[in-house]
């Protein structure tokens, strides 16, 4: 399952990581203009039954920086690409479909399911054939310590987040060996977005393991793949399949990720360095629409481009100098200038939990983050902050109103120009912005993980459980960030989040995480932009892969269709 944040998720989510509904390619180049928004199940992976399918070839793609952790509970690990490459090699129990809904993988459980509800209790029946690498089995003492290293009973650990491991009371062997059995202190709805991927237990059972054991490597796996090579001085990494695998045998031999930044994929892609890059870019789409042999492929997936504000720090600790930015920014001009030379409909975002083609979303803004640059300039007014005449920064104190856009050096020229478009609006509201490009390797793990930035703009992706969201706005504690990387938060929000991950009912959930997002607006947490489209451009031959939507890559079934 593709995860949130920074990217993802947090995605590369620098840019990392849905509009035109289809469900198959036509490789027409004739695009029609401004096409209609997709269905939440929209999806286009050229599906095709694995018997149609060679044995054998490479899957080739792009990653946005080094993995330097693939413990994806770890603040770094969260890192989208991350979380890709740990999904893979290890075990992975549930997968969603096209429409986001959930299901137990076989190959690593026969069953998962509540078996009381006062209190909860949750029973996993593991398949016997399920191993790691090093041969011993899945088995509850897996489930135990990973248990004790998310529920934040021990800040050791650092977790990049505790909600939902934070609800259980005690996890055991079941009736057998190959059984095991989570008891939750309160009902917790997500359940079954805990646990996966698995972790095994004697590489994560003390806060130094849970960290160095996963540094740039991957001691143990449990998956159809395994790493075969890190080639650091190439900057890829090169999956291949484990010959111990007791599943569906792979069709691939191989699937290496590389380090590239995102303006230099459109000419690696069509030099065949690699198999598929977004094809979102005007400039972009009109080269790789046009490539012999080369599939556009569309769906609908959990996908926010936002800007995050840094409360933690400068003169965003203020309150009203956020609420100012808000407001200075037009984030319908921001919307525009990204999408007018695209073929479909952009759509706006009003809602930090909800994509606008998913049920719960409705406008949670309450006029904060309305374009009204005379509320933006009297709120700066009120902060303190003198103007200093047009085009001039406001000062206070003789110092400069002046913050920070922090951007990878690996950014497209789209995240190029909406920092450039940040500047010039927040410039007329007396705010001075320097953009601060950083190494693509470091600008997650030096900059926005340890929260280096006054303003930053990243995806979050695929959040297809609402609970994945609870570690971006709960409050900070101690050192530990979570992913909330601008440490705006509140007592109220932890509250509301936390009630909304223990009720069952789904609409009951979706009014109170709705209750929370209208304090995380007040706030001046983070800018939602728009949904971000899902368009690629992929070889045509590869099958069972490309514009997943909500649904996750089964990697056995991946692979290039007979000649």
């Amino acid at each position: 399952m593709r995860q949130t944040t920074t990217a993802a998720w947090i995605a590369a989510t620098a840019a990392t990581a849905l509009l035109v509904t289809g469900c198959g390619s036509t490789g027409s180049h004739d695009e029609p203009k401004k096409a209609a928004a997709p269905r939440v199940d929209g999806q286009d992976i050229n599906a095709r039954p694995v018997s149609d399918l060679r044995q054998g070839g490479t899957l080739k793609t792009g990653i946005t920086q080094w993995i330097t952790q693939y413990n994806v509970n770890t603040v770094d690990g969260a890192q989208g690409d991350a979380q890709e490459i740990a999904r893979t090699v290890l075990p992975d129990l549930f997968d969603s479909d096209a429409k986001g809904a959930h299901h137990v993988n076989p190959d690593f459980l026969l069953s998962a399911k509540v078996t009381s509800t006062s209190p909860q209790t949750v029973e996993y029946r593991l398949n016997p054939k399920a191993r790691w690498s090093d041969g011993k089995p899945l088995s509850w003492r897996d489930f135990h310590a990973q248990w004790q290293a998310l529920n934040g009973s021990d800040d050791a650990y650092e977790a990049a987040d505790t909600s939902g491991y934070d609800q259980i009371s005690r996890v055991e062997q079941g009736g057998d060996a190959h059984s095991v059995e989570v008891t939750f202190k309160a009902p917790y709805a997500d359940w079954q977005r805990l646990f996966d991927p698995l972790y095994p237990a004697e590489y994560i059972d003390t806060p130094e393991k849970f960290v160095k054991s996963w540094a740039e490597k991957v001691p143990v796996s449990g998956n159809a793949f395994k790493v075969g090579r890190y080639d650091k001085t190439a900057q890829t990494i090169t999956l291949v399949p484990d010959l111990a695998w007791w599943g569906a045998r792979p069709r691939l031999d191989s699937i290496t990720y590389r380090v590239l930044d995102f303006p230099a994929r459109t000419d690696a892609y069509l030099n065949k360095e690699i198999d598929y890059t977004t094809a979102l870019l005007p400039e972009d789409y009109q080269r790789l629409v046009k490539a012999p042999g080369t599939d556009i492929r569309r769906g609908a997936r959990w996908d926010e481009v936002h800007i995050t504000l840094n409360g933690g720090r400068g003169p965003l600790k203020d309150l009203r100098v956020r609420q100012a930015i808000q407001h200075a920014l037009d984030r319908k001009g921001i919307n525009q200038a990204f999408a007018k030379d695209l073929s479909f409909e952009l759509k706006p975002l009003d809602n930090h939990f909800f994509m606008p083609n998913q049920q719960g979303y409705e406008n949670t803004s309450g006029g904060y983050a309305d374009y009204d640059l005379q509320a933006a300039e009297k709120l700066l007014d009120e902060a303190g902050w003198k103007g200093g005449g047009e085009g001039r920064p406001r000062t206070k104190g003789g110092r400069q109103l002046t913050v920070d856009y922090v951007l990878s050096a690996g950014s497209t020229s789209a995240q190029l120009d909406q920092a450039e478009l940040v500047q010039q609006q927040l410039g007329l509201a007396g705010v001075k912005v320097e953009l601060k490009k950083v190494p693509a390797n470091d600008y997650f793990n030096e900059f926005v993980n340890k929260g280096n930035f006054d303003l930053t703009s990243f995806r979050n992706v695929d959040a297809v459980y609402q609970t994945m969201l609870t570690s971006t706005f709960v409050q900070p504690k101690g050192g530990n960030l979570f992913q909330n990387f601008g440490s705006v938060g509140s007592p109220k929000i932890d509250a509301l989040l936390k009630k909304a991950g223990e009720t069952t009912d789904a609409k009951a959930a979706a009014g109170l995480y709705n209750e929370a997002d209208r304090e995380i607006w007040r706030l001046g947490h983070s800018v939602e932009l728009y949904q971000r489209p899902e368009i690629l451009a992929v070889r045509e031959g590869l099958a069972n892969y490309g514009a997943q939507g909500l649904a996750d890559v089964d990697y056995t079934k991946v692979g290039w269709l007979k000649k």
